[in-house]
């Protein structure tokens, strides 16, 4: 397989993996701010600016399942350790086709630079844009190899109504026209299941390793 992690994640979206062989495929960050592992089935792309041989000498090392090897704790330790860069989780990665028409819910967008959703959602994305909800907030940003990534959060008082798939669905309606990615905790059932009954599909996982 080849091409820029851009072009891997392009494929993905089309529903084109790379090929399940058990192996490990390395490209270039397409920035410094963002490496990581992105484990499709049976194949996983890390991108990273660090020497491919040590990448390879490193999983080869695990004494571990290779198919999980990327995902290893001590893995991604020694990822952390070499690179000084820090990760907070490992996450469920799904994407969703753009939709016409306009959302079905009012959104009014918050400009304020200074507002701390907004000034949060730039440590990991470009081009944030934060629209408020009654009771929720929708996030579409630039994040690994220039995707768009959206992230719904949804105040408990108004939880079990449809918010967070409505908003979910809002953001493939303000996509402009290109797929919609979401970084989802495996934990958090309820933000699963809403990106599900908005279109969204799994494509696999990712651990996003972030520079101080």
């Amino acid at each position: 397989m080849a091409g820029t992690l851009r072009d891997i994640l392009n494929a993905a979206a089309r529903g084109s993996f790379p090929a399940a062989d058990g192996g490990v495929t390395v490209v270039r960050q397409h920035s410094h701010r963002d490496a990581g592992v992105l484990a499709f089935t049976a194949h996983s792309v890390v991108f990273t600016d660090e020497d491919p041989a040590w990448v390879h000498q490193t999983l080869g090392s695990l004494g571990c399942d290779a198919l999980a090897a990327t995902l290893n704790p001590r893995f991604l330790v020694a990822f952390m350790e070499r690179t000084g860069r820090s990760s907070d989780t490992i996450d469920m990665l799904a994407v969703a086709s753009p939709l016409p028409g306009e959302p079905s819910v009012s959104l009014t967008e918050i400009r304020d630079p200074e507002h701390p959703r907004v000034v949060r959602a730039r440590k990991y994305r470009d081009g944030v844009r934060v629209w408020a909800a009654d009771g929720g907030v929708l996030v579409l940003g630039r994040g690994v190899a220039g995707r768009l990534e959206a992230a719904v959060e949804v105040a408990e008082e108004v939880r079990h109504r449809g918010l967070g798939r409505t908003l979910a669905s809002a953001a493939r309606q303000l996509a402009g026209g290109e797929p919609v990615w979401a970084q989802l905790a495996p934990g958090n059932a309820r933000s699963v299941r809403a990106f599900q009954a908005a279109g969204y599909r799994p494509v696999g996982a990712e651990a996003l390793l972030v520079a101080h």
